[in-house]
C-alpha cells in the first residue's frame, strides 16, 4: 500500500486521486480488507484517444503505407526485374491478366439461362450439326455462313447437354482467345506489344460488345473475330516476315472466317492497311489480295443468286438502299462513348503527334467493321453485339492515350495516374455489366424461363397472351427443357387473349431487342 500510495505521482491525476482514496480507506479500517467505495470522478480531458475509431483508423493507415513502401513496393519492384530478366515468364503473366479481367467482367454472367434465340441455335445445331445433315446445311443461304457456331454448339451440346451455364462458359472461353489475338497484333509493328498488351485488357472488360459475350446466340461474332484476327494475323507475317506459310494459313483461316459470318469480308481492307503501313518495298505485295477478292465476290454473288431463300433478303433487315451513312456515324459515336472521345481529346491536346498513325489505324478499323452491319433498317445504329470486332480499334485509341499519359507522368509526383485511369475505366465498363446490363438480360431471359415454370408447375394447359418471342421460341424451349408432349400444352394469341386466367410474359426490355 505504502508503494502504491508513492508512486501516485507517476499517474495520472484521475488515477492518483482514486489511489490516494484507496489508502485512506486501507488506514481507516486498521489494515483490513474490507468494501471499499468507489467514487467515479468525471475525466479531465474527455475521451481516451486509445478508443477512438478515427485514431484506429489513421494509425492503420500508417501503417499499411509503410508495409506498401517497405515490404510490398521492394517485392514487386524485385519481381518486375526477374520477369524482365526472364522474357518467358510475360506470356504467362498476360494470360492470367486476361482471364482475370474476362472473368470480373463477365462472371455474374454466367447465371444466367438461355434467351430467346439461343434456343433456335440449338435447335439448328441439331438439325445441321450431323455429318447426315451437312448437305442441308450447304443448301442453306443463310445459316451456311454460319456453319462453325452450329458445328460448335452441337458438340458442346453433345458432351455436356443443355445447359445454359456451359454454354455461358464456353462463350466466356472464346473470348479470352480472341483477347490474346488482340494482344499479339504486337507484332504488328505499327501497333507493337505494349499497346497491344493495353488494347487487350481494355477489350476484354469493355462493355460496348457485352451482347456478342453474354448471349449464346450471338457466338458467330465471337467466332468470326476469331478467325479473322488470325488470318490478319498470319498476313501481317507474310507481309513482314516473306512467309509463304504465313500466307497459305492466312488464306485457309479466312475461308474458315467466312464459313462464320459475312461481315468476315471486313478483313480484306484491314489487309490492305497493313501493306500500306509498310515500306515501299513492300507495294507489291497488294497483289496477294487478289485471290482473297476473288473469294470475296463469289462469295457475295452466291449469297445474292439465292436471296429469294434468303431469309435477310426477304424480311427486309438488310438493304442497299438504307441509310448506311447514318447509321455508320451513330455507330462510331456511341461505340467511342465518354472514354473513346475523351482519349482523343487527350491525344489532341497533348499533341501526341507520334500516335497519330495508331489513331488513324484505329478510326479506319472502327469503320471498317462497321461497314458490312450499316446497312441494317431495323435500327438506327448497329446493336451491340455486332460491335465486337470494331471494338478492336477503340481499345488501340484508349491505349494509347493510356500509354501517352504513362510517359508524360513517369518522372513526376503522378506516375501512378496511368495505371488509376486504367483502372477507373475497368472497373466503370465491369460496373455497367453486372448492373445495368446483367438486369436487362435477367428481363431477355425471363419469358421463357417463367414459360416453361408454368408448364411444368400446371395440370392443364397454359394459356398466354403476350410472348414476346416467335411461338416456335416457346416451342423448342418446352420441347428441349420439358419433353415435346409439353408443346401441345400451351396456347399462345389470339386465342389466348379471351380467356381471364391468360398470362402475360411481356415486358419492355424484350420489346426494344437488341441493346
Amino acid at each position: 500500500i505504502r508503494r502504491v500510495y508513492l508512486e501516485r505521482s507517476r499517474l495520472s491525476s484521475t488515477s492518483g486521486t482514486i489511489c490516494v482514496e484507496l489508502v485512506r480507506s486501507l488506514e481507516l479500517s486498521g489494515g483490513r480488507v474490507t468494501e471499499v467505495p468507489v467514487h467515479h470522478y468525471p475525466r479531465v480531458h474527455g475521451r481516451s484517444q486509445f478508443f477512438r475509431v478515427r485514431s484506429l483508423a489513421g494509425t492503420f493507415a500508417q501503417v499499411v503505407v509503410l508495409f506498401i513502401r517497405l515490404v510490398l513496393r521492394p517485392s514487386v519492384q524485385r519481381g518486375m526485374m526477374r520477369m524482365r530478366s526472364s522474357q518467358a515468364l510475360w506470356p504467362t503473366v498476360i494470360a492470367c491478366m486476361l482471364a482475370g479481367l474476362c472473368l470480373l467482367a463477365y462472371v455474374r454472367a454466367l447465371q444466367i439461362p438461355l434467351i430467346g434465340d439461343d434456343y433456335l441455335q440449338v435447335h439448328l445445331a441439331r438439325q445441321y450439326g450431323p455429318i447426315s445433315g451437312w448437305s442441308a446445311l450447304a443448301g442453306d443461304p443463310l445459316y451456311r455462313c454460319r456453319a462453325t457456331s452450329l458445328l460448335m454448339t452441337y458438340w458442346t451440346e453433345r458432351i455436356w447437354g443443355l445447359d445454359g451455364f456451359v454454354f455461358s462458359v464456353s462463350s466466356l472461353v472464346v473470348h479470352l482467345l480472341n483477347c490474346a489475338l488482340v494482344c499479339c497484333l504486337g507484332m504488328w509493328r505499327p501497333v507493337g506489344w505494349r499497346l497491344s498488351s493495353a488494347a487487350a485488357a481494355l477489350f476484354a472488360a469493355s462493355a460496348q460488345h457485352q451482347e456478342a459475350v453474354i448471349w449464346y446466340a450471338a457466338l458467330p461474332e465471337l467466332l468470326m473475330f476469331f478467325f479473322v484476327m488470325a488470318s490478319f494475323l498470319c498476313w501481317v507475317g507474310w507481309v513482314q516476315r516473306r512467309s509463304s506459310f504465313a500466307y497459305i494459313a492466312s488464306f485457309g483461316l479466312f475461308l474458315v472466317a467466312l464459313l462464320s459470318k459475312e461481315s468476315a469480308v471486313a478483313v480484306i481492307p484491314l489487309m490492305a492497311i497493313a501493306l500500306a503501313c509498310e515500306s515501299g518495298s513492300s507495294r507489291w505485295r497488294f497483289g496477294g489480295l487478289a485471290p482473297f477478292g476473288a473469294v470475296a465476290l463469289a462469295y457475295f454473288l452466291l449469297a445474292l443468286s439465292d436471296r429469294e431463300a434468303h431469309l435477310h433478303f426477304r424480311d427486309g433487315t438488310f438493304s442497299l438502299s438504307a441509310p448506311f451513312l447514318t447509321v455508320l456515324r451513330n455507330s462510331v459515336g456511341r461505340l467511342l462513348w465518354a472514354w473513346g472521345f475523351a482519349g482523343l481529346l487527350a491525344l489532341a491536346c497533348w499533341r501526341a503527334w507520334h500516335w497519330r498513325r495508331v489513331a488513324v489505324i484505329a478510326g479506319a478499323w472502327m469503320c471498317i467493321a462497321l461497314l458490312p452491319y450499316s446497312f441494317l433498317t431495323y435500327m438506327p445504329r448497329v446493336p451491340s453485339r455486332h460491335t465486337y470486332l470494331a471494338g478492336v480499334g477503340l481499345a488501340l485509341l484508349l491505349g494509347a492515350a493510356l500509354l501517352e499519359l504513362r510517359q508524360r507522368c513517369r518522372y513526376t509526383s503522378y506516375r501512378w495516374a496511368a495505371a488509376c485511369a486504367a483502372t477507373v475505366i475497368i472497373l466503370q465498363q465491369c460496373a455497367w455489366i453486372w448492373t445495368r446490363k446483367h438486369e436487362q438480360f435477367v428481363l431477355r431471359a425471363r419469358p421463357t424461363e417463367e414459360l416453361v415454370n408454368l408448364v411444368r408447375s400446371s395440370s392443364g394447359p397454359v394459356y398466354v397472351k403476350c410472348f414476346p418471342y416467335h411461338e416456335s421460341i416457346a416451342h423448342y424451349a418446352l420441347q428441349y427443357r420439358i419433353s415435346p408432349e409439353a408443346v401441345s400444352a400451351v396456347v399462345i394469341g389470339a386465342r389466348a387473349r379471351a380467356r381471364p386466367d391468360a398470362v402475360d410474359l411481356c415486358n419492355a426490355v424484350v420489346g426494344r431487342g437488341s441493346f
